[in-house]
């Protein structure tokens, strides 16, 4: 009974200990998450500031285009402008994201959380593609339709054409499933992803440590 006894003592003991060890990595796996995250946070508020301050010029451009009647350069910027309120938008609700992620929530919250930052991300990098095709049409006016050549039309609407096929590619094939392709992967190098997907690894890496104790 006495053996009987320690052996238990020494088996909850030992249970006790790897509990707390669990709790432990959970909660430096967490911390590691939260620091890739707001490593984010700086490249984001830069990107917010100098995208208000791009629309506020392309507005004032726009009232100028406005008034002497170029509608090329009026549409597109108008189409531009209007994609990058979308962005900066989706932005700003990535901060609030990030803001939002607390190391003391659940696991499962927060891997939610990271899944909300990677598909805004996603939106964001499809909105900016959409564009494509309007810096190649904010130049032209009135005075090219009429004295233009036509090896230069050609090439115009073939440049056009391309970078809407383009962008509407783009569109459609920036997706999550798609994130191991090339050229995927060189759309998304640098600071605009990889901490997501690190954060989320470790995570990851947790769910499995937890499987692995069960």
């Amino acid at each position: 009974m006495d053996l009987k006894e320690l052996w238990q003592s020494y088996h909850e003991k030992v249970e006790a200990n790897l509990s707390i060890n669990r709790k432990n990595a959970e909660d430096i796996s967490k911390l590691k998450a939260k620091t890739y995250l707001l490593s984010m946070r700086p490249l984001k508020i830069f990107t917010i500031v100098v995208g208000f301050l791009w629309v506020i010029g392309v507005y004032m451009l726009l009232l100028h285009a406005f008034q002497i009647g170029n509608y090329f350069f009026l549409i597109s910027a108008a189409v531009q402008v209007v994609l990058t309120q979308l962005a900066i938008g989706v932005y700003i609700y990535q901060l609030v994201l990030i803001n939002q992620v607390d190391v003391s929530d659940p696991i499962v919250k927060v891997q939610e959380r990271l899944a909300q930052l990677k598909t805004s991300t996603l939106w964001i990098a499809r909105f900016l593609f959409l564009q494509l095709p309007v810096w190649s049409t904010f130049y032209l006016n009135r005075s090219m339709l009429r004295n233009g050549e036509y090896g230069l039309w050609i090439m115009q609407i073939a440049i056009t054409v391309s970078l809407s096929m383009l962008a509407l590619w783009l569109f459609f094939n920036i997706r999550n499933e798609n994130r191991h392709q090339r050229w995927f992967r060189w759309i998304f190098q640098g600071g605009e992803w990889e901490p997501v997907i690190k954060a989320m690894e470790m995570l990851e890496e947790i769910e499995e440590y937890r499987d692995r104790a069960a």
